[in-house]
């Protein structure tokens, strides 16, 4: 299978605070992505995969993140979702790879445990240059809607896989799923924001003790 990758803009200037963006266009025999973030921006969300669920999860990242995405999909749905949704993330994480650019100045570790009624979620993030995904979510139904729930792991796996970062999931209570999953985006969305900011006594530097990630 044939994949193509392109870079159609990827901007990250420090010294003049040029708002971090990136868009990459992704294209497969069974998919056609292309996705924009703005790690600067202020939450806004446009997302049409063609999968309702995820679309939602999105928005979630966009807003709790305070990072702007544009997320259009098409994709062989006739079959079943699990092409659109991991292609999504791979798209995803190649945008956020090429927006951090080499990663000078970021916080870049990000902790954040999130509620939603009864279920608690935990996520701790680094922007490592490691791909690493631990998942410990336990989904108690296939479904939600219509959206395979199993599908959020493989979204993930991708995410990291391209975005180069080290995920830890951590599920400390819930029993429902929606509730479950929504609390897992919205804390990776807040410890994603928490990881992308310019630390000012870092500014410019590759926060790490080997000068590279």
């Amino acid at each position: 299978m044939q994949t193509t990758n392109r870079q159609v803009n990827s901007s990250y200037d420090q010294s003049t605070k040029t708002p971090r963006i990136a868009t990459v266009h992704r294209t497969t025999g069974e998919t056609d992505v292309q996705v924009t973030i703005n790690l600067d921006g202020r939450g806004i969300c446009t997302a049409a995969t063609g999968i309702p669920f995820l679309d939602h999860m999105l928005h979630q990242i966009a807003s709790h993140g305070l990072i702007d995405i544009d997320v259009q999909a098409k994709g062989d749905l006739e079959i079943d979702d699990h092409h659109t949704n991991e292609d999504v993330g791979i798209t995803l994480g190649q945008a956020f790879n090429q927006a951090l650019g080499d990663r000078k100045g970021i916080v870049r570790f990000g902790n954040f445990l999130a509620p939603l009624d009864e279920a608690l979620v935990q996520v701790v993030l680094d922007f490592s240059g490691r791909p690493h995904l631990s998942y410990g979510l336990q989904i108690p139904t296939q479904r939600v809607g219509t959206y395979d729930t199993q599908l959020v792991r493989e979204f993930f796996v991708a995410l990291v896989n391209h975005s180069q970062m080290t995920l830890h999931i951590r599920q400390l209570d819930g029993i429902n799923s929606h509730h479950i999953i929504e609390a897992t985006f919205k804390a990776f969305a807040r410890a994603t924001r928490l990881a992308v900011e310019i630390d000012p006594r870092r500014a410019g530097l590759i926060p790490s003790s080997k000068g590279v990630l």
